[in-house]
């Protein structure tokens, strides 16, 4: 009974928090956190990028789906977009996609001028900005602290597709580590 008590104020605790949209702080260590998820990224795209064989770049598994080298960029063109966007930041000039699509070289040249952009911008972002409150695709609001973490989410999301591939090929995807 102590128990099932314990569940309903909890239960109404959450609820009282979700209606009022009480936004909890950044604690700056999750700044710390989501610099490391960055290079996680990054290393990631990158080894990818680097265990598949160039002539495989525009290969894909499906007809509808993207190739190998357009599944990277949208990974990495994506967290340029979106930190421009919400974070209020000038996006940088990043590689020719011809080039990228169909070189080692370009795209990992264009994996680290996107990845070089977001961590600079993180890491400048002050406590302020990333406590305000933004519409986050559809209206959603969120603290822009937050988008970071969805960013992440969709990186490791999109780069998961790509497994398919290597296995395609009968190729081990790069081995994956957390940070």
């Amino acid at each position: 009974m102590r128990v099932l008590r314990v569940l309903v104020l909890l239960a109404c605790s959450a609820g009282v928090l979700t209606a009022q949209e009480t936004v909890l702080p950044s604690p700056e260590s999750l700044r710390d956190v989501q610099l490391r998820q960055l290079e996680l990224q990054r290393t990631m795209l990158l080894a990818m990028a680097d265990s598949m064989p160039e002539g495989l770049y525009r290969d894909k598994v499906t007809p509808v789906q993207r190739d190998f080298a357009q599944q990277i960029h949208h990974a990495a063109s994506s967290l340029v977009f979106i930190t421009a966007r919400y974070m209020a930041s000038e996006p940088p000039s990043l590689p020719d996609t011809a080039v990228a699509f169909n070189s080692r070289e370009g795209l990992t040249g264009y994996v680290n001028a996107a990845y070089d952009f977001a961590t600079q911008v993180l890491t400048r972002q002050s406590e302020e900005d990333r406590a305000a409150v933004t519409g986050f695709f559809g209206g959603l609001q969120i603290p822009r602290w937050q988008i970071w973490d969805e960013l992440h989410q969709h990186t490791v999301w999109t780069a998961g597709q790509v497994v398919a591939n290597f296995r395609k090929h009968g190729m081990a995807p790069p081995g994956f580590g957390f940070f």
